[in-house]
Order: C-alpha cells, then structure tokens, then sequence
C-alpha cells in the first residue's frame, strides 16, 4: 500500500481550519473528497500542522495511503482537478517511505506572520496581513523578540483552550524584519503551541507601539501565566511555510510525538 506525500498551499481564510470539523469546511475534509472522486478509496488525511480558521500555508505537508497505486503525478494532476475551485493546491507529490507521517516525522516548522505597517489599508493582500496603520518601532520588536527565543516555558504565550501537557518549547528562530511597508515575523521549532505564534506577535506588536517595554516581556514569559502575555493576534497575517524532515532509511522517526496547533 503505498504513502503518498503531498505538499499543499491553501488560503485559509475560505475555511474553519485544517481539521476536519461539523461546523465548516476545511482543508482536511476537502482533500479527502478530491482523493474518494479520484480512487473511490475512503481514507484518511494526516497533515504537518493543525491550522486554525483563517491560517494560511504555502508549505504544509500531509500523507496518505492508497490500496491501488497511483503514479504521482497522477495523484497530483487528479486532486488539483477535483480541488477546483476551492482555494487549495498540491505543487508537489510523491511517493513516501511507509513509516514516514507528515505529522509525527516533523523535525521544525516555519510560520510567517506578516503586517502591513502604513497608513493606507490592504487591497490585493486583504485577508493575508494584519493592518496596523501606526509607525511600529522595529528595533524594540527586534529587542524584545530576543528574549523569547530559546528554550522556555511559554504558558503565558499560549490559548486557554490549548491541549498540550507541557508548555515548554524551544523556539530556535525569532525573527523580525522590515520589508517595505511590511514587518515580517519568522518563528521557527520544532513545534509549538496553540495560538503561541499569533499571541507572540500581538505581544512584539504591543513593543512596538511603545505599550510595552522588553522588561514587560521578560515579565509576561516569567509569569507562566496567560493573563500576563500580550493579545493574540488576527490569523489571517499568518502562514505555515515549510515543515522540514530529518528521515532515516526507512522513513521513519523516533522522535516523541509533537504538536503543532497554529
């Protein structure tokens, strides 16, 4: 029975995540239909990152098996067809070692949250940027961002409702940068926490209106406490970029199980 790897970009903002839900579409459900109008198989979609309403990606890596097999580009040729016309594509299929899972093979991740810094609203990046008309200091982002980088407990840059029986990570890029009228947040691990990125970037976004200092920071991550972390912010500003893989021979991985709920 052969695994296939796919890699799949999607605007999120048509969708209530990745994970299949009663309550809308989404990516997952989606992709297993474009798979049954293709094989007649029912199966099953695991994918790198569980996404949530509004999150975009133009690097998520999901697997499945098929009874019967299917050249690649065949597979990838016959689910962009019956994708149309949702906002998902497939730029890359192939075959993939039968112990390999998009999820739990994961070695990092990358997301990309980026805000448009001017005045004047978005118009062809609407629904892919967080407006913030105010002049942000990027220095003071760059600043505070160096002291979430690394290994911590980060309960206070977390949801609520997150799952995770630990909130400990370690965040091995933090990255601030200004393109243009844009400010671009890169945060890379090997996995992270529910909302943690998007709760990250409304706490630098708080240092850069002048509302916070780097001490605030300091002092929101000692707490362990959500209460003291920063706002989070809107997801349509975020995107999942690439998910890398650090594969044996057979594919496999004997890493502990991470979660990835961006």
């Amino acid at each position: 029975m052969p695994r296939y790897k796919l890699i799949v970009e999607y605007d999120g903002g048509s969708f209530v995540g990745w994970q299949r839900q009663p309550n809308g579409p989404t990516i997952q459900a989606l992709l297993e239909e474009a798979i049954f109008a293709m094989s007649g198989e029912r199966v099953s979609v695991q994918g790198a990152g569980r996404t949530d309403s509004g999150v975009h990606a133009l690097g998520q890596v999901a697997h499945f098996d098929l009874a019967n097999e299917m050249a690649p580009d065949k597979v990838q040729a016959a689910l962009n067809y019956h994708l149309k016309p949702n906002p998902i594509a497939l730029p890359a299929v192939e075959i993939a070692p039968p112990k390999f899972h998009a999820r739990f093979s994961a070695t990092w991740r990358r997301y990309r949250y980026r805000i448009l810094n001017r005045r004047a609203p978005p118009t062809l990046d609407r629904g892919h940027v967080w407006h913030v008309p105010a002049r942000l200091d990027l220095a003071a982002m760059i600043d505070a961002a160096a002291v979430l980088q690394g290994h911590h407990d980060f309960n206070s840059f977390r949801s609520t409702a997150c799952q995770a029986a630990s909130s400990i990570k370690t965040l091995d890029l933090l990255q601030v940068t200004r393109e243009g009228n844009e400010i671009w947040i890169d945060v890379g691990a090997r996995s992270f926490l529910h909302n943690q990125v998007r709760i990250l970037v409304g706490t630098l976004r708080l240092v850069g209106r002048g509302q916070w200092s780097r001490r605030d920071v300091e002092e929101a991550l000692a707490a362990c406490d959500r209460t003291r972390g920063g706002p989070t912010a809107p997801p349509q500003g975020l995107c999942l970029m690439e998910v890398r893989y650090d594969l044996g021979d057979d594919g496999g991985s004997d890493a502990e199980i991470a979660s990835d709920e961006e």
